[in-house]
């Protein structure tokens, strides 16, 4: 596959950024999206070209995509269907690649802290909650993009963990925990805290994007995991490893106050299980990392 320049959106974010500097590393040429100007200087210092910009500008995308080979969808606004849409028709019938991120709580039952053990592989129908409809049908429309000349590939993190290579170092989930731990002095969960919920370091998910790159076929969508911990057991770990009091639990509403109803609900009190060998199989994925407890810090 003749594939030599990649154009990012969100590429000064956490998973954006991270999968930028791997493709570098691969001798890629890489640009991306960015909407300050100082990310401009600052990607340069890497090595990368930045465009000054809005994903909703149809006519600047069309100019700064004009000569890539691939895109790779992993701004804020990979959610929204406004973006996924524009970018499919500026690629239709040509058969060059698109790669969009989604996200694992389009597996969430909003079991409210209750455990559910149900394992998700990528064949199994999604029947999702009202609040996931429009993520899993957009999902199914950049799958089908397939069918309209575009090699696209839908790319599905869990709870990502780890530094980030690029501009930013952080993830959201976790950190976002230690933080109102932090603040309430002791370990949280919500509920009971028996949901669990998969999770993969960010290296390793960068690692897949590339495979995916690569050697994925048009139409494929990807599950990303490489262990899983339930919201108590990141509690207590959060308690020990930071010399907090010791765990305990707080009502779900007080993730919603937190959080807001998706973070509340799904972020944080809903199970988000899945199984991640159609990865290992189709692209050789081989993730190192196993565990999300020693990044608690």
């Amino acid at each position: 596959m003749n594939i030599h320049h990649i154009f990012i959106t969100g590429i000064t974010g956490y998973i954006g950024g991270t999968v930028a500097v791997k493709l570098k590393k691969k001798g890629y040429r890489v640009s991306g999206l960015v909407r300050k100007e100082d990310d401009l200087r600052r990607l340069r210092e890497l090595g990368i070209t930045g465009v000054l910009g809005n994903i909703h500008n149809e006519d600047l995308l069309k100019d700064a995509i004009q000569d890539v080979d691939a895109i790779i969808h992993t701004a804020e606004s990979a959610d929204d269907a406004y973006s996924a849409d524009s970018l499919i028709r500026l690629l239709e019938d040509t058969h060059k690649t698109l790669i969009v991120t989604s996200g694992s709580a389009i597996l969430g039952g909003k079991e409210n802290g209750d455990a559910n053990p149900f394992v998700y592989t990528e064949d199994i129908p999604l029947q999702p909650r009202l609040e996931m409809v429009s993520r899993v049908l957009l999902n199914q429309f950049v799958q089908q993009a397939a069918h309209r000349g575009v090699r696209s590939i839908v790319i599905v993190p869990t709870m990502v963990y780890g530094e980030g290579l690029g501009l930013k170092k952080d993830s959201i989930q976790l950190p976002a925990l230690i933080d109102f731990s932090k603040e309430m002095g002791f370990g949280i969960y919500f509920g009971k805290g028996l949901n669990r919920w998969s999770n993969v370091h960010i290296e390793d998910l960068a690692d897949l994007y590339v495979l995916a790159l690569e050697k994925a076929k048009p139409g494929s969508l990807y599950y990303t995991e490489n262990g899983s911990s339930t919201l108590r057991e990141l509690a207590e770990s959060i308690s020990e490893r930071l010399n907090l009091s010791p765990a305990r639990s707080v009502s779900v509403q007080v993730a919603l106050d937190r959080f807001g109803p998706a973070g509340g609900y799904f972020g944080f009190a809903s199970n988000s299980l899945c199984n991640a060998d159609k990865a290992r199989k189709e692209l050789g994925w081989n993730p190192y990392h196993s565990s999300i407890i020693p990044f608690i810090n």
